[in-house]
């Protein structure tokens, strides 16, 4: 081909190379979702309004026992007679179990025999034919045997010392009892209690007496009360909580030991700015949060803020926004700081 002819082709195409290569640069300062120049962007708007918050945090819990009795007898003996199962509901003083009553029956023999003697040497001592000595030895022994008889008898005929429910049996009729295990377990279920770990946070929002409310995912669409009993006095260093024992009165006895529960404490209320929750806006990369406020120019402004709590659809809104302020509540996408914006909805 003739150089003449070559050499103009050539500059023609560096020249559409390079416009094309400008044209599909951003401008200065652009960033994905800006709003194209001359255009106006276009959102909706809320106004910040201020009302009683509920102070309000939920925390996982567990339902135990009022009380938990291990049921045994002081030494070991052959089993003579239970009267219970797992799964009873047994009544405070009611008979669980008997044990062998060889040893009892000697016992309640010679204190018969005693009561007899002791009978004649009071009157023996009476009429000063016994000395004193004499009396009040004789009298100590016979007091002796009477407390060793009612010990004895409490561990032979074993009875429940609360009212609640068997939740262990570890032996059987005729089994020889070796103190390896409580031959019953029986818990107190009326009431049950909850031990609530609460954030340190709230130390001194916290008193003996204040109402809590619970639920249990075993029991969907029942809610129960129930009442701070304890504040434990420490707190616990890795977890930065501190234990609450709640008490609740179970009349029912729904409520049973082992049972996951959500427990919701109030801790008051404030009077703050509520928003609905897509006015906030999360910058990326951090955990920081804004809004967009609108001014009196139609412009908006990127304003951050601190937020409370979660409630529902909305955000108790702590710093940064005033009560009557005018939120940019659709269309932050499109917004930067001091853009004018048109208002699709008047408040």
């Amino acid at each position: 081909m003739n150089c003449k002819i070559l050499l103009p082709i050539l500059a023609v195409l560096a020249v559409t190379s390079c416009g094309s290569r400008s044209g599909n640069q951003q401008p200065a300062g652009g960033f994905p979702g800006a709003p194209a120049a001359n255009v106006t962007p276009s959102v909706e708007v809320v106004t910040a309004t201020a009302r009683d918050v509920a102070q309000e945090s939920t925390y996982s819990s567990t339902v135990e026992a009022y009380a938990t009795n291990n049921i045994m007898p002081q030494t070991g003996a052959r089993i003579r007679k239970i009267n219970v199962e797992v799964g009873d509901y047994v009544a405070k003083g009611q008979v669980l179990a008997e044990m062998d009553r060889f040893q009892l029956e000697q016992l309640e023999l010679q204190i018969q025999n005693d009561e007899v003697e002791f009978a004649r040497l009071k009157g023996l001592f009476e009429e000063g034919g016994v000395s004193q000595s004499d009396f009040e030895a004789a009298e100590l022994g016979y007091k002796v045997r009477k407390t060793n008889y009612q010990n004895l008898l409490e561990n032979t005929i074993l009875r429940s010392p609360i009212n609640g429910y068997v939740t262990a049996r570890n032996f059987d009729v005729g089994d020889m009892f070796a103190m390896s295990a409580p031959l019953f377990t029986v818990q107190q279920v009326v009431p049950v209690k909850l031990l609530v770990g609460i954030s340190e946070n709230e130390y001194t929002k916290v008193k003996k007496g204040d109402v809590v409310s619970l639920t249990v995912d075993a029991l969907p669409g029942r809610t129960f009360s129930g009442k701070i009993n304890r504040l434990y006095p420490t707190i616990n260093a890795a977890t930065h909580t501190f234990n609450a024992e709640v008490i609740v009165s179970n009349g029912d006895r729904a409520l049973r030991p082992g049972m996951f529960a959500r427990v919701t404490v109030n801790f008051g209320t404030n009077h703050r700015i509520v928003l609905p929750d897509r006015c906030i806006v999360k910058q990326e990369g951090t955990g920081q949060r804004f809004v967009y406020l609108l001014r009196e120019d139609d412009t908006v402004n990127y304003v951050p803020v601190t937020l409370g709590r979660h409630i529902g659809s909305e955000y108790e809104v702590v710093e940064g926004v005033q009560e009557g302020e005018t939120v940019v509540s659709k269309g932050q996408a499109a917004l930067k700081d001091g853009v004018k914006v048109q208002i699709l909805n008047e408040e």
